[in-house]
């Protein structure tokens, strides 16, 4: 993409590293990249409360070191305690996801929020992937202030705008195409930002989520994996019941998706762009349309 004269940011939801640390991650795996190319929640949220409160004033951090740091880049003093904010009180509680996060922590923002300080959530997702599966994310500890206090945050991470438009600003991008392998996140985020996506198939979201995919969560190109960045995307024809695309043509019968011919063979994954194109574009057209079979939700007619 960088030989292509693209400008690339890598952008994630999690407020608790420094783009130091995600940016040598990056390089671990053979990717090049340098802590100013990586955008986090935690610096579109500290952005955020800089715009509403005055400069100087004491943030509750819930939340990393890096999160704190954040803050503080951005001109307001970041504490840990009601305590510590001093007489001026707490103007805003600033979260994001932390291991270290427990009872205290919480019992503080709750203290803080009662008292009428700003609430900014870094993001909202219930989970965070692990080698052992999904683990509680920070939108999991977001839910128990919101149940404590009876109040809704700020969201600064994907699918709200403020990280896509700290993305846009950073890269000075003029047409953003978002990346992802979520359809709650990454794909909801490009719409919500109006732009363009990539969903990558090696995530959360397999072939039959991409075909219930809703109105409003549904990507412009779909790809079983990042090398769809390389492979021109085909147009899809769509006429009644089957859709066509290059040499593939999908049909719909009974809530499932046909695919017919064979399109020619490529290094992209083990569904070709053409399939992945044709099947998505006939059952959303399906969905929308309203068919009395596809309540129950379109599937992949297994061996088709």
């Amino acid at each position: 993409m960088r030989q292509a004269g693209l400008s690339v940011a890598f952008v994630t939801n999690n407020a608790s590293r420094r783009p130091e640390v995600v940016a040598e991650q990056l390089a671990g795996l053979g990717i090049p990249a340098r802590p100013e190319d990586v955008v986090t929640s935690g610096q579109a949220a500290a952005r955020m409360v800089a715009a509403r409160v005055p400069d100087g004033a004491a943030v509750l951090v819930l939340g990393t070191d890096a999160l704190a740091d954040e803050v503080a880049a951005c001109g307001l003093r970041p504490v840990r305690t009601v305590a510590e904010a001093g007489s001026d009180g707490v103007a805003a509680v600033v979260q994001g996801l932390s291991p270290e996060t427990c009872h205290r922590d919480l019992a503080e923002a709750t203290v803080a929020l009662r008292g009428g300080a700003l609430w900014v959530a870094g993001n909202t997702d219930a989970t965070l992937p692990t080698p052992r599966g999904p683990m509680p994310g920070n939108g999991a500890f977001v839910a128990a202030l919101r149940l404590v206090t009876g109040l809704e945050p700020l969201v600064a991470g994907k699918p709200d705008p403020a990280l896509h438009r700290e993305s846009v600003l950073r890269v000075a991008a003029q047409r953003p195409l978002v990346i992802g392998d979520r359809l709650d996140t990454d794909v909801l985020g490009a719409v919500r930002g109006e732009a363009d996506s990539l969903l990558v198939l090696t995530g959360l979201v397999d072939l039959e989520a991409l075909l219930q995919a809703p109105p409003g969560s549904r990507p412009t190109f779909v790809a079983s994996d990042l090398r769809g960045l390389l492979e021109p995307h085909p147009e899809v024809v769509l006429d009644g019941e089957r859709a066509r695309c290059g040499a593939v043509t999908a049909s719909y019968e009974n809530g499932a998706v046909r695919v017919e011919g064979q399109e020619p063979a490529a290094e992209n994954g083990p569904l070709g762009l053409e399939e992945l194109r044709a099947c998505a574009a006939l059952a959303w057209a399906c969905a929308d349309a309203a068919r009395p079979d596809a309540e129950e939700g379109l599937r992949a007619e297994p061996g088709a």
